[in-house]
């Protein structure tokens, strides 16, 4: 099949192709924890069990991603194909599950085009983006960059997140491959790429893992671009025009999520944590501290304002210090997904198979 362009729904239904199953199920019963986590104005009481469900039906290996639809419904992406889909109320009971075939399944958008939600699934294993209905049927599919003239055959493309841009525009994060964000029109026409591939350049990504659209403040809605890596966010016009960089020490960030005036981020490892020959903390810029993970929160100034799970945030003349996990009550929290409530939850990755946990706004 051709994956020059999208594979649209007429097209599917004439060549045969299958619909992807999916299924009803069960109710879950979330234990209640106390923990206070956070800081300021951004405190959460943590129920780590809220998405709990029966690991003989309904398995996980790692909950990357979530997203709200325009139901309330919170979606979850991870990599297990008995179920690469699970679809939550908001109090934890499991709507639905679907999905058998994204093996990698990590990355997850959702674009309502004025009447109807579509989810984005990015699938780093499968190398592929594949626009979907909420319900499993696959409408839509861009595959190697190649296909389109904007990588050689050679190179690596592992998706790992896409936005929508108010045009329809499809940005695509190629954070575990050559590093770029690619552009593609609402059809499937490539664009443009945006950056210039891997380093610690201005326009440079080292773990282009996130793209989301800021449409914040008065001027023209931007893009923001994870560079886990770096500990940082980068900033760039729609068509891919360098603004700025919001840094972030020790916070290996994932993708960046915006709900009302404020973003929010999983983030993945904090620096590694040692003690020097008298016993004086010091952290390792650019290693991580396995195991670890907690979330941030930025204000629309782009100052961090709580890190719940982490150490509170400190400003020394307007530079932000380094962040580190203070509590283990994560473990390399992937993404962060915000209810009309405020309530966040989380997904994590290589968390023992955990499912995603609540924390409720106090």
């Amino acid at each position: 099949m051709n994956r020059r362009t999208f594979i649209n729904t007429t097209a599917k239904a004439s060549l045969g192709l299958a619909v992807v199953p999916h299924f009803n199920i069960l109710k879950s019963k979330p234990e209640m924890y106390d923990d206070i986590i956070g800081h300021g104005d951004f405190k959460y009481k943590v129920h780590k069990s809220w998405g709990d469900l029966d690991r003989a039906i309904t398995p996980v290996k790692n909950c990357h991603e979530m997203v709200m639809d325009s139901q309330g419904r919170l979606i979850m992406v991870g990599d297990d194909t008995h179920n690469n889909v699970l679809i939550y109320d908001k109090s934890g009971k499991l709507l639905d599950a679907w999905g058998v075939r994204y093996k990698g399944g990590h990355g997850l958008s959702l674009w309502n085009d004025g009447s109807d939600d579509f989810l984005f699934i990015a699938d780093t294993k499968g190398g592929e983006l594949i626009k979907t209905t909420t319900d499993g049927k696959e409408l839509m599919i861009i595959g190697h960059p190649s296909l389109y003239g904007a990588y050689d055959k050679k190179d690596k493309f592992k998706p790992t997140e896409s936005a929508i841009g108010p045009n329809g525009d499809i940005y695509i994060a190629d954070g575990y491959g050559s590093q770029y964000i690619l552009q593609f029109t609402k059809d499937g026409e490539f664009i443009r790429k945006i950056g210039e591939g891997n380093g610690t350049g201005q326009n440079q990504f080292q773990t282009a893992h996130g793209v989301c659209i800021d449409y914040r403040g008065k001027g023209e809605p931007t893009l923001l671009i994870t560079s886990r890596a770096s500990n940082c966010f980068k900033r760039f016009t729609l068509d891919g025009v360098y603004i700025e960089q919001i840094d972030l020490p020790g916070a290996f960030v994932c993708r960046p999520v915006i709900h009302n005036d404020n973003l929010y981020s999983g983030v993945c490892w904090s620096s590694e944590i040692d003690y020097d020959a008298s016993r004086r903390l010091k952290t390792h810029p650019t290693k991580t501290s396995p195991g670890s993970g907690f979330v941030t929160i930025l204000d629309d100034k782009g100052k961090v304002v709580s890190n719940p799970g982490g150490t509170k945030p400190k400003y020394k003349k307007g530079k932000l210090q380094r962040m580190v996990q203070e509590q283990p009550i994560f473990r390399h929290c992937h993404d962060v997904c915000i209810d009309n409530d405020e309530n966040l939850y989380v997904c994590q990755w290589n968390a023992n198979k955990t499912y995603p946990i609540k924390l409720e706004r106090v």
